[in-house]
Protein backbone atom coordinates (compact mmCIF):
# COMPACT_ATOMS: atom_id res chain seq x y z
CA UNK A 1 0.00 0.00 0.00
CA UNK A 2 1.56 3.41 -0.72
CA UNK A 3 2.32 5.39 1.99
CA UNK A 4 -0.02 8.27 2.02
CA UNK A 5 -0.39 11.74 3.91
CA UNK A 6 -1.69 12.37 7.32
CA UNK A 7 -5.51 13.57 7.00
CA UNK A 8 -5.98 16.90 5.79
CA UNK A 9 -2.10 17.50 5.24
CA UNK A 10 -1.76 18.47 1.46
CA UNK A 11 1.58 18.98 -0.16
CA UNK A 12 1.53 21.75 -2.74
CA UNK A 13 5.04 23.27 -4.27
CA UNK A 14 6.59 26.08 -2.62
CA UNK A 15 9.39 28.98 -3.03
CA UNK A 16 11.42 28.60 -0.07
CA UNK A 17 11.79 26.13 2.34
CA UNK A 18 11.32 27.47 5.71
CA UNK A 19 8.20 29.33 4.30
CA UNK A 20 7.02 27.24 2.39
CA UNK A 21 6.69 24.66 5.66
CA UNK A 22 5.52 26.76 7.49
CA UNK A 23 2.72 27.46 5.05
CA UNK A 24 2.09 23.65 5.06
CA UNK A 25 1.91 23.28 8.90
CA UNK A 26 -0.50 27.09 8.78
CA UNK A 27 -2.74 25.54 5.87
CA UNK A 28 -2.62 21.87 7.98
CA UNK A 29 -4.08 24.02 10.41
CA UNK A 30 -6.65 25.63 8.97
CA UNK A 31 -5.12 28.91 8.27
CA UNK A 32 -4.06 29.65 4.84
CA UNK A 33 -1.07 32.14 4.32
CA UNK A 34 1.02 33.25 1.96
CA UNK A 35 4.32 32.32 1.55
CA UNK A 36 5.61 36.00 0.65
CA UNK A 37 3.68 37.26 3.84
CA UNK A 38 5.83 34.75 5.99
CA UNK A 39 9.01 35.87 4.49
CA UNK A 40 7.82 40.12 5.17
CA UNK A 41 6.73 39.38 9.14
CA UNK A 42 9.56 37.21 9.45
CA UNK A 43 11.62 39.57 8.92
CA UNK A 44 13.24 37.10 6.18
CA UNK A 45 15.02 39.37 3.77
CA UNK A 46 18.55 40.06 3.85
CA UNK A 47 22.21 39.87 2.66
CA UNK A 48 25.28 38.10 3.93
CA UNK A 49 28.58 37.06 2.43
CA UNK A 50 31.18 35.42 4.52
CA UNK A 51 34.20 33.12 3.60
CA UNK A 52 35.62 31.51 6.96
CA UNK A 53 38.83 29.25 7.19
CA UNK A 54 39.02 26.49 4.58
CA UNK A 55 34.92 26.52 3.64
CA UNK A 56 34.20 27.84 0.16
CA UNK A 57 32.59 31.47 -0.11
CA UNK A 58 28.87 31.62 0.84
CA UNK A 59 26.23 34.92 -0.80
CA UNK A 60 22.98 34.71 1.18
CA UNK A 61 19.66 36.85 0.97
CA UNK A 62 18.23 35.85 4.00
CA UNK A 63 18.11 37.69 7.25
CA UNK A 64 16.01 36.76 10.41
CA UNK A 65 17.99 32.98 10.83
CA UNK A 66 17.98 31.71 14.24
CA UNK A 67 21.26 32.36 16.40
CA UNK A 68 22.19 34.16 19.98
CA UNK A 69 20.43 37.56 19.09
CA UNK A 70 17.97 36.84 16.75
CA UNK A 71 15.09 34.45 17.17
CA UNK A 72 14.24 33.48 13.90
CA UNK A 73 12.04 33.63 10.62
CA UNK A 74 9.92 30.77 12.33
CA UNK A 75 9.32 32.74 15.67
CA UNK A 76 8.97 35.67 14.23
CA UNK A 77 6.26 35.28 11.89
CA UNK A 78 4.24 33.04 14.06
CA UNK A 79 4.82 35.61 17.06
CA UNK A 80 3.37 38.22 14.23
CA UNK A 81 0.15 35.87 13.51
CA UNK A 82 -0.31 34.74 16.86
CA UNK A 83 0.86 31.50 16.60
CA UNK A 84 3.37 30.23 19.62
CA UNK A 85 6.48 28.27 17.80
CA UNK A 86 8.98 26.73 19.44
CA UNK A 87 12.17 25.17 18.02
CA UNK A 88 13.53 22.07 20.19
CA UNK A 89 17.36 20.82 19.41
CA UNK A 90 19.38 18.19 21.05
CA UNK A 91 22.54 16.50 20.54
CA UNK A 92 20.95 13.41 21.34
CA UNK A 93 19.63 11.24 18.14
CA UNK A 94 17.76 9.02 20.51
CA UNK A 95 15.76 12.02 21.99
CA UNK A 96 14.86 13.55 18.62
CA UNK A 97 13.61 10.68 17.33
CA UNK A 98 11.32 9.90 20.22
CA UNK A 99 10.09 13.25 19.94
CA UNK A 100 9.53 13.20 16.43
CA UNK A 101 7.62 9.62 16.48
CA UNK A 102 5.59 10.77 19.15
CA UNK A 103 4.15 13.32 17.36
CA UNK A 104 3.80 10.97 14.41
CA UNK A 105 2.25 8.61 15.90
CA UNK A 106 -0.41 10.99 16.96
CA UNK A 107 -1.16 11.80 13.31
CA UNK A 108 0.83 15.37 13.75
CA UNK A 109 3.03 16.82 10.87
CA UNK A 110 6.32 17.95 12.01
CA UNK A 111 8.71 20.69 10.56
CA UNK A 112 12.46 19.74 11.01
CA UNK A 113 15.96 20.94 9.71
CA UNK A 114 17.71 18.88 7.95
CA UNK A 115 21.30 18.35 5.92
CA UNK A 116 20.05 18.10 1.71
CA UNK A 117 23.45 15.99 0.91
CA UNK A 118 21.51 13.12 2.63
CA UNK A 119 18.34 12.77 0.94
CA UNK A 120 17.98 10.80 -2.23
CA UNK A 121 15.57 13.02 -4.58
CA UNK A 122 18.33 15.88 -4.64
CA UNK A 123 20.19 15.48 -7.68
CA UNK A 124 23.51 17.29 -5.83
CA UNK A 125 27.20 16.88 -6.36
CA UNK A 126 29.07 14.42 -4.53
CA UNK A 127 30.09 15.40 -0.72
CA UNK A 128 27.45 18.30 -1.52
CA UNK A 129 26.03 19.76 2.23
CA UNK A 130 23.39 21.83 3.34
CA UNK A 131 22.38 21.36 7.03
CA UNK A 132 19.95 24.73 7.27
CA UNK A 133 17.14 23.07 4.55
CA UNK A 134 13.56 22.30 6.17
CA UNK A 135 11.06 20.45 5.33
CA UNK A 136 7.47 18.78 6.76
CA UNK A 137 7.68 15.00 7.82
CA UNK A 138 3.56 14.44 6.67
CA UNK A 139 3.26 10.97 6.58
CA UNK A 140 4.49 8.01 8.34
CA UNK A 141 4.27 4.07 8.34
CA UNK A 142 6.00 2.32 11.32
CA UNK A 143 5.80 -1.09 10.07
CA UNK A 144 7.79 -0.53 7.17
CA UNK A 145 10.10 2.68 8.74
CA UNK A 146 9.67 4.91 5.79
CA UNK A 147 8.34 8.34 5.87
CA UNK A 148 6.82 10.96 3.63
CA UNK A 149 8.54 14.65 3.39
CA UNK A 150 6.70 17.59 1.67
CA UNK A 151 9.73 19.76 0.20
CA UNK A 152 9.30 22.02 -2.64
CA UNK A 153 7.87 19.98 -4.89
CA UNK A 154 4.27 19.41 -5.48
CA UNK A 155 4.45 15.85 -4.18
CA UNK A 156 5.66 14.86 -1.33
CA UNK A 157 8.75 11.93 -1.30
CA UNK A 158 8.90 8.61 0.29
CA UNK A 159 12.36 8.46 2.58
CA UNK A 160 13.66 5.77 5.15
CA UNK A 161 13.32 6.32 8.24
CA UNK A 162 17.46 5.84 8.55
CA UNK A 163 18.06 8.10 6.37
CA UNK A 164 15.63 10.65 7.51
CA UNK A 165 17.90 10.60 10.84
CA UNK A 166 21.20 10.54 9.17
CA UNK A 167 19.96 13.94 7.34
CA UNK A 168 18.33 15.37 10.94
CA UNK A 169 22.10 14.27 13.04
CA UNK A 170 24.69 15.76 10.12
CA UNK A 171 27.49 17.29 11.84
CA UNK A 172 28.78 18.71 8.48
CA UNK A 173 29.46 22.36 8.90
CA UNK A 174 28.68 25.27 8.20
CA UNK A 175 25.24 24.76 8.86
CA UNK A 176 24.56 21.43 11.01
CA UNK A 177 21.28 20.94 11.59
CA UNK A 178 21.38 19.76 15.31
CA UNK A 179 18.26 17.56 14.92
CA UNK A 180 16.12 20.45 15.24
CA UNK A 181 12.59 20.56 15.05
CA UNK A 182 9.29 22.85 15.89
CA UNK A 183 6.01 22.54 17.81
CA UNK A 184 3.16 25.18 17.05
CA UNK A 185 -0.06 26.29 19.20
CA UNK A 186 -2.07 27.78 17.02
CA UNK A 187 -4.95 28.63 20.09
CA UNK A 188 -4.17 32.43 19.66
CA UNK A 189 -3.76 32.36 15.74
CA UNK A 190 -4.92 36.22 14.05
CA UNK A 191 -4.39 38.19 11.48
CA UNK A 192 -0.85 40.57 11.93
CA UNK A 193 -1.61 44.02 13.12
CA UNK A 194 -0.64 46.72 10.96
CA UNK A 195 1.15 47.86 13.37
CA UNK A 196 3.63 44.19 12.81
CA UNK A 197 3.60 44.45 9.38
CA UNK A 198 5.17 48.36 9.44
CA UNK A 199 7.26 47.21 12.11
CA UNK A 200 8.47 43.95 10.18
CA UNK A 201 8.76 46.20 7.03
CA UNK A 202 11.24 48.87 8.71
CA UNK A 203 13.21 46.01 10.59
CA UNK A 204 14.25 44.29 7.33
CA UNK A 205 15.40 48.01 5.93
CA UNK A 206 17.32 48.82 9.17
CA UNK A 207 19.33 45.71 8.73
CA UNK A 208 19.91 46.36 5.06
CA UNK A 209 20.49 50.12 6.06
CA UNK A 210 22.58 49.84 9.19
CA UNK A 211 24.09 45.96 9.44
CA UNK A 212 26.22 45.54 12.65
CA UNK A 213 29.04 44.26 10.30
CA UNK A 214 30.03 44.86 6.54
CA UNK A 215 29.37 41.45 5.55
CA UNK A 216 25.78 42.01 5.88
CA UNK A 217 23.45 44.24 3.95
CA UNK A 218 24.27 46.84 1.19
CA UNK A 219 28.01 46.87 2.64
CA UNK A 220 27.80 43.08 2.08
CA UNK A 221 26.72 43.22 -1.29
CA UNK A 222 29.35 46.02 -2.32
CA UNK A 223 31.66 43.91 -0.01
CA UNK A 224 31.04 40.84 -1.75
CA UNK A 225 31.73 42.00 -5.35
CA UNK A 226 35.13 43.23 -4.16
CA UNK A 227 35.90 39.91 -2.40
CA UNK A 228 34.62 37.74 -5.18
CA UNK A 229 37.48 39.21 -7.53
CA UNK A 230 40.00 37.99 -5.29
CA UNK A 231 38.73 34.53 -5.43
CA UNK A 232 41.37 33.21 -7.55
CA UNK A 233 44.04 34.19 -5.46
CA UNK A 234 42.35 32.33 -1.96
CA UNK A 235 40.74 29.33 -4.01
CA UNK A 236 42.21 26.55 -6.03
CA UNK A 237 40.48 26.13 -9.20
CA UNK A 238 38.10 23.32 -8.48
CA UNK A 239 37.51 25.30 -5.15
CA UNK A 240 36.55 28.45 -7.48
CA UNK A 241 34.34 26.05 -9.64
CA UNK A 242 32.39 24.61 -7.17
CA UNK A 243 32.17 28.46 -5.36
CA UNK A 244 30.73 29.70 -8.85
CA UNK A 245 28.12 27.32 -8.73
CA UNK A 246 26.84 27.38 -5.46
CA UNK A 247 26.57 31.15 -5.73
CA UNK A 248 24.39 30.96 -8.45
CA UNK A 249 22.19 28.50 -7.09
CA UNK A 250 21.78 30.63 -3.74
CA UNK A 251 21.10 33.35 -5.63
CA UNK A 252 18.13 31.51 -8.29
CA UNK A 253 15.25 29.84 -7.46
CA UNK A 254 17.25 26.48 -7.09
CA UNK A 255 18.28 27.00 -3.92
CA UNK A 256 14.90 27.90 -2.78
CA UNK A 257 14.70 31.83 -2.90
CA UNK A 258 11.75 31.95 -4.82
CA UNK A 259 14.41 33.85 -7.52
CA UNK A 260 16.12 37.31 -7.53
CA UNK A 261 17.94 35.88 -3.98
CA UNK A 262 14.54 36.94 -2.11
CA UNK A 263 14.11 39.59 -3.71
CA UNK A 264 10.70 38.65 -6.26
CA UNK A 265 9.17 37.20 -2.93
CA UNK A 266 9.91 40.12 -0.90
CA UNK A 267 8.52 42.33 -3.91
CA UNK A 268 5.09 40.18 -3.88
CA UNK A 269 5.18 40.53 0.20
CA UNK A 270 5.11 44.34 0.04
CA UNK A 271 1.76 44.32 -2.82
CA UNK A 272 0.21 42.08 -0.10
CA UNK A 273 1.30 44.68 2.46
CA UNK A 274 0.03 47.69 0.28
CA UNK A 275 -3.67 45.88 0.56
CA UNK A 276 -3.30 44.93 4.50
CA UNK A 277 -2.19 48.61 5.12
CA UNK A 278 -4.16 50.41 2.95
CA UNK A 279 -0.43 52.14 1.14
CA UNK A 280 -1.23 51.94 -2.51
CA UNK A 281 2.30 53.11 -2.73
CA UNK A 282 3.59 49.92 -1.76
CA UNK A 283 2.64 48.36 -4.83
CA UNK A 284 5.20 50.49 -7.61
CA UNK A 285 7.39 49.81 -4.89
CA UNK A 286 7.05 45.92 -4.75
CA UNK A 287 7.02 46.07 -8.63
CA UNK A 288 10.60 47.91 -8.33
CA UNK A 289 11.96 44.92 -6.01
CA UNK A 290 11.11 42.24 -8.45
CA UNK A 291 13.26 44.38 -11.27
CA UNK A 292 16.00 44.49 -9.02
CA UNK A 293 15.65 40.69 -7.98
CA UNK A 294 15.57 40.13 -11.58
CA UNK A 295 18.97 42.03 -11.75
CA UNK A 296 20.05 39.46 -9.51
CA UNK A 297 18.90 36.66 -11.16
CA UNK A 298 21.93 38.23 -14.44
CA UNK A 299 24.26 38.04 -11.80
CA UNK A 300 23.46 34.04 -10.65
CA UNK A 301 23.72 33.66 -14.64
CA UNK A 302 27.28 35.13 -14.96
CA UNK A 303 28.34 32.88 -12.05
CA UNK A 304 26.87 29.43 -13.81
CA UNK A 305 28.95 30.97 -17.35
CA UNK A 306 31.78 31.20 -14.57
CA UNK A 307 31.68 27.97 -13.59
CA UNK A 308 31.04 25.96 -16.81
CA UNK A 309 33.96 28.13 -18.21
CA UNK A 310 37.64 26.92 -18.66
CA UNK A 311 39.14 29.85 -16.81
CA UNK A 312 36.30 30.66 -14.17
CA UNK A 313 38.33 33.20 -12.92
CA UNK A 314 37.97 35.11 -16.35
CA UNK A 315 34.63 35.61 -15.79
CA UNK A 316 34.38 36.85 -12.43
CA UNK A 317 33.92 40.48 -13.07
CA UNK A 318 31.38 40.37 -15.79
CA UNK A 319 29.27 37.76 -13.61
CA UNK A 320 29.76 40.55 -10.85
CA UNK A 321 29.18 43.97 -12.92
CA UNK A 322 25.78 44.04 -11.89
CA UNK A 323 26.26 44.25 -8.07
CA UNK A 324 27.54 47.87 -8.30
CA UNK A 325 24.31 48.85 -9.78
CA UNK A 326 22.10 46.27 -7.76
CA UNK A 327 24.10 47.99 -4.22
CA UNK A 328 23.35 51.87 -4.99
CA UNK A 329 19.46 50.56 -6.24
CA UNK A 330 18.93 48.51 -3.28
CA UNK A 331 20.37 51.38 -0.86
CA UNK A 332 18.31 53.96 -2.73
CA UNK A 333 14.86 51.69 -2.58
CA UNK A 334 15.88 50.34 1.63
CA UNK A 335 15.65 54.25 2.12
CA UNK A 336 12.17 55.17 0.40
CA UNK A 337 10.65 52.22 1.58
CA UNK A 338 11.99 53.41 5.39
CA UNK A 339 9.91 56.73 5.03
CA UNK A 340 6.54 54.74 3.52
CA UNK A 341 6.87 52.30 6.46
CA UNK A 342 7.50 54.91 9.22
Amino acid sequence: MALRPFPGFAAFPTHHCVTGSLRHIYEHQGHPISEDLLLGLGRGLGFVYFHIGDMDPFYGGRANVARPGEEGLEITAGRRTGVVVEAHTTGSGRKAQEALRASLEAGEPVMVYLDMGFLPYFDLPEGYHFGSHVVVVAGYDPASGRVLLADRDPKPHVVEWDVLEQARGSTFKPFPPLHKWFTFDFSGVRPPTPAEVREAISEVCRGMLEPPIANLGVKGIRKARAETLMWPKVLSPDALRRTCANVAMFIDHRGGTGGGIFRIMYGRFLVEAAGLLGEPRLKPMGAELKQVGRRWEEVAAGFIRAARAEDPASRLEEATRPMDEIADREEDFWGRLTGLAG
